[in-house]
């Protein structure tokens, strides 16, 4: 089957030959008619087969040109790097047809977006919150859309998306169409559809988890980080084989850390990128590491999410992820669109169990290799691969056998306390035999008698 099989129109088959598409991926093909019918639809393929395309083309065949001010098709998407993706690609599509997009994230001046917005949308591509803010603020008005579409549902759900999404459908139309898309299926996403979609129609190009048929994959076992670094350093020293590498990491200090060695090792070759960098960074980085200025990119797995760069020949996954869907979703990032892929998991012992997770997941076994003799095994250790001592003598660390014992709340009867409630008044009167009122000076002369 071809493109000139479906039902497009002129404009959509120009921007297409324009980007050199001729024949439509599995779940492009399934899901044209599907989303066109404007039917509710949950697609479930492997990462790096072309989704974007699969819900847009549909929406942009049939999106009218309009004048109106409000938009009419909605985008939610987990990340500021992939609205940045998104637009671009909606934009190619729509080369040749008079549509208006627009990508609004947080982390940049929302008062620049708001400008945007007033000026008049078709297509809205958004992270949550920062369409939240902008639809509580009045400027942005959902009453007009017709069609949400939620990319890489899973990973919002991780990501702690839910109550912002919550807050979102509160605020849609009820009249509208729901297309979700995802490369893996959980418990959560599986909640999401049964609380609000509308018997939707589900396409499943491959069971959740397989992995793409194109990926190479081995695995390392390797006793700790500098060992890791040591075997990382041997493998990239072949710039034509590892000619464009990303290596994923589990934390942000753990890539500030790594990204520091391989600039000492492969100076001005590396970059880096997470959620704390600024965004302008997070992008210059991307574009650096795709336009090929840079050959090595050190990334969370803020950069797993959907992002699509041509021609990454390996992923290294320098940690082992806790999640195995995170594991499918990282080594998606090579390997797409038919291309050949290969991806490198290094794991430590305690990251065993992380291990047989994704084994588990995929239903099959990775490649181990052997770590090449020449490369040394370091004894040196970080600070979070070190047994944790416990200070005997620090009075702020006190153990459960240096607590105070009964002895010490131990109270002498007479400096006891009873709570005697409302009569305590009248038995301290009585004691001491005060006055009942500060004016009756007779009142213990009249007692006596």
């Amino acid at each position: 089957m071809t493109f000139q099989d479906l039902n497009l129109n002129t404009p959509l088959y120009n921007a297409l030959d324009d980007l050199g598409f001729t024949t439509p991926t599995p779940i492009q093909e399934e899901s044209f008619s599907v989303v066109a019918s404007g039917k509710d639809v949950v697609g479930i393929a492997q990462t790096g087969t072309g989704k974007t395309l699969a819900y847009m083309l549909p929406i942009l065949r049939n999106l009218k040109f309009s004048k109106q001010d409000n938009p009419r098709v909605l985008v939610l998407v987990p990340t500021r790097e992939l609205v940045v993706q998104v637009v671009s690609e909606i934009e190619k599509f729509s080369k040749y047809i008079n549509n208006r997009v627009l990508g609004v994230y947080g982390g940049t001046n929302i008062n620049t977006q708001k400008q945007a917005v007033a000026q008049g949308q078709d297509i809205i591509v958004a992270t949550p919150g920062r369409l939240y803010d902008l639809a509580v603020s009045r400027v942005l008005q959902l009453k007009s859309i017709q069609k949400l579409v939620i990319d890489e549902v899973d990973v919002m759900l991780d990501l702690g998306f839910r109550h912002q999404l919550m807050n979102i459908f509160d605020i849609l139309p009820q009249r509208r169409q729901n297309i979700m898309y995802s490369a893996t299926m959980t418990k959560d996403v599986d909640d999401l559809i049964t609380d609000f979609f509308t018997n939707p129609t589900k396409i499943s190009i491959a069971v959740s988890g397989t992995p793409l048929e194109n990926i190479k994959q081995e695995r390392y076992n390797v006793p700790n980080f500098y060992t890791k670094v040591n075997l990382l350093e041997h493998l990239l020293h072949d710039k034509d084989v590892f000619s464009k590498v990303l290596i994923f990491v589990a934390y942000k200090k753990m890539a500030d850390r790594l990204f520091d060695k391989l600039e000492a090792l492969f100076p001005n070759e590396s970059c880096v990128i997470h959620s704390n960098k600024t965004q302008n960074y997070r992008l210059r980085s991307i574009e650096q590491f795709r336009e090929g200025e840079n050959r090595l990119l050190v990334a969370t797995d803020v950069m797993a999410r959907g992002l699509d760069i041509e021609g990454v020949s390996h992923v290294i996954n320098f940690d082992t992820p806790d999640y195995p869907e995170n594991y499918m979703h990282r080594i998606g990032r090579t390997g797409r669109a038919e291309q050949e892929g290969h991806s490198i998991l290094l794991s430590t012992e305690k990251e065993q169990e992380g291990l047989e997770r994704i084994e588990h997941l995929m239903q099959m076994s990775i490649t181990t290799l052997a770590i090449p003799e020449h490369v040394e095994i370091s004894t040196e250790l970080i600070e979070e691969e070190r047994p944790q001592i416990r200070e005997r003598n620090n009075p702020t660390k006190r153990r459960d056998e240096d607590a105070p014992g009964p002895a010490f709340h131990e109270k002498s009867e007479k400096n006891s306390k009873e709570n005697l409630g409302g009569s305590y008044r009248r038995e301290i009167a009585k004691k001491y035999k005060k006055p009942k009122t500060r004016g009756d000076k007779n009142y213990n002369r009249r007692n006596k008698k």
